[in-house]
């Protein structure tokens, strides 16, 4: 019998975004492919035959809501088995930690901001290079922005920590997300754009958003010493560290300039000439480095330890107070103003 309830028990613990999420996932996707394999031929013979669920650039003014819906859509089934293996579990991990408003901003933001820029990135080539195709025959699809940005985040929290890939490479965390964005880069150099370069949208939204924007706060208080802290200024989190040390210098002169010209745009907030972002670029020693890492990894730990007590606690029962059978409770007689007990009398003080 309880083997029969686990998987009702998966469910219910599941948290609610979490749950939402994958059954939009399991829905859009199966009624695409359902929609798609019982299609006239004339139909199913495009490439993606309903523009009304993914994202065409051509015609997104005529249907914005596919910068969202787009995001649920896998096409083929062996891509929706994937996503549903990467994508569930690993928010479930993010949204008991971070809680449920600031998961589904991340989704919101990694999804809708990444289709965007995708959009605007096909409208460039369209005047470049010029072709309809461009516009109407490139549609962009599925959970992979979504997937980059669970990766950097996880490099956010438990950048140390290591995975085993197909059960035999071993890979630290802080490695899977420049490993997925390599092979996006691959893809489209073999003219595969579409939607591989939503990797490389989602990675470099989500550091953005990881990096400058969201609460740092555990509880919900969103002040250190009366001062609002947003983001996670820490230098192993920095853009820099991304790549291989021997272009830590001129990345490094990159990104001060778009940070500088980031703060005079009110883009990002403005850190204290000590921030790392304001030309703190110097490498960390690797015991620095782990130091950091294990300091993340503690508090979100602890982030998780407080949200399941908290947890727990409001589902917990409250007990009613005993009472004796003579309708008493336990903690005695109640007393009335004409049964009252005589207090002692208080010990004689003695004199110094």
């Amino acid at each position: 019998m309880a083997v029969l309830s686990s998987p009702w028990q998966i469910i219910v613990s599941t948290p609610p975004v979490t749950r939402a999420f994958t059954a939009i996932l399991v829905v859009l996707s199966l009624g695409y492919q359902y929609l798609a394999y019982w299609s006239d031929s004339s139909v199913a013979s495009t490439a993606y035959p309903y523009s009304w669920l993914v994202l065409r650039p051509g015609a997104v003014v005529f249907n914005p809501w596919t910068l969202i819906t787009s995001s649920f859509v896998e096409p083929h089934l062996i891509e929706l088995l994937f996503a549903l293996i990467a994508v569930p579990p690993s928010l479930r991990y993010l949204e008991r930690i971070w809680g449920t408003v600031e998961t589904i901003k991340f989704i919101a933001i990694t999804c809708g901001i990444s289709n965007i820029m995708a959009v605007g990135v096909s409208y460039l080539m369209y005047m470049v290079i010029g072709g309809e195709t461009v516009l109407y025959g490139t549609y962009y699809r599925g959970t992979m922005a979504l997937q980059t940005g669970i990766l950097v985040a996880f490099t956010q929290l438990i950048p140390e920590h290591q995975v085993q890939v197909f059960g035999v490479l071993k890979v630290r965390v802080k490695r899977l997300p420049m490993a997925y964005v390599g092979f996006s880069n691959v893809m489209c150099l073999v003219g595969f754009l579409s939607p591989y370069i939503l990797i490389q949208f989602g990675w470099l939204v989500s550091w953005a958003y990881l990096r400058f924007y969201k609460r740092t706060s555990i509880e919900g208080a969103s002040t250190v010493s009366g001062i609002e802290t947003w983001g996670d200024r820490s230098e192993t989190f920095a853009f820099v560290h991304w790549f291989p040390p021997f272009v830590h210098y001129p990345v490094g002169i990159l990104c001060d300039v778009a940070y500088k010209g980031a703060v005079q745009l009110k883009l990002v907030r403005e850190y204290p000439s000590t921030d790392l972002e304001a030309g703190g670029y110097a490498q960390l020693g690797s015991g620095n480095a782990r130091a950091e890492a294990e300091r993340r990894r503690a508090m979100a730990l602890r982030a998780l330890d407080q949200r399941m007590a908290a947890s727990n606690a409001s589902n917990k029962p409250s007990r009613p107070a005993p009472t004796e059978a003579n309708g008493e409770s336990s903690a005695g007689p109640s007393r009335t103003p004409g049964n009252e007990q005589p207090s002692a009398k208080p010990a004689p003080e003695s004199k110094a």
